[in-house]
């Protein structure tokens, strides 16, 4: 199977659905990733910035098991600048390429409104058409974003598809552990001791030792 993870940043792979992903590659499928806003640019990060976070999402999708990833390196924190169409029509260009049957990404209510431009633009460019490939779509949350909206920006995340990443949750660690840079210390919420206690609550959730969870956007039973 084909899957295909639309991440706004490099690091909300991992933080989002890096078990997951995981398990997929675990189990044979072939994942791919596409990074649509560079990550550092909203800092003033230079050119050296960019390249090490690049760098770091290379070391974690390896870590992960994916395909080489895909990098659009739009504007940071700057994506409600770009006219939607040119953000769907990008994610089109890659879906073409791929053909994936699963897709994962952000949540709509996000705080971040990169995150809330890519659902939408992702939502768009996997309209259910006829022939359309994709039969399972899904939003995963992203620690330090999702947690912090508010019902003013959307409804909350309320998980109806929870994965059992008990066996791939070092994994994801690993992953994140790339992305160092982009870490901090606990109590923060992206935090590796928060990551943890969250994929545990989200296991505990549902009888399992650890799970990422998730809102179906669209199953397709076929």
């Amino acid at each position: 199977m084909k899957v295909l993870i639309v991440a706004a940043h490099p690091d909300d792979e991992a933080l989002g659905c890096g078990g997951t992903i995981a398990r997929h590659v675990e189990r044979g499928d072939v994942v791919d990733v596409l990074f649509v806003a560079d990550g550092v640019s909203a800092r003033g990060a230079d050119a050296q910035a960019l390249a090490r976070r690049q760098d770091a999402a290379r070391k974690a999708t390896s870590i992960l098991g994916t395909q080489p990833p895909h990098f659009l390196d739009l504007p940071d924190n700057q994506l409600d600048s770009v006219p939607l169409i040119e953000v769907t029509q990008a994610i089109e260009r890659l879906a073409r390429e791929v053909a994936p049957a699963i897709v994962y990404t952000h949540h709509g209510a996000d705080l971040n409104v990169d995150h809330r431009i890519v659902h939408q633009a992702v939502l768009t460019a996997f309209r259910p058409i006829p022939g359309a490939s994709v039969v399972g779509l899904f939003a995963f949350e992203t620690a330090s974003s999702t947690e912090w909206s508010s019902s003013a920006v959307g409804p909350a995340f309320a998980p109806d598809r929870f994965v059992d990443i008990s066996g791939h949750l070092e994994c994801k660690v690993a992953a994140l552990d790339a992305y160092a840079e982009e870490m901090r210390p606990f109590p923060h919420a992206r935090s590796l001791v928060s990551v943890r206690s969250l994929a545990m609550w989200r296991g505990a959730c549902v009888g399992l030792a650890a799970a990422e969870a998730f809102v179906t956007l669209r199953w397709i039973e076929r």
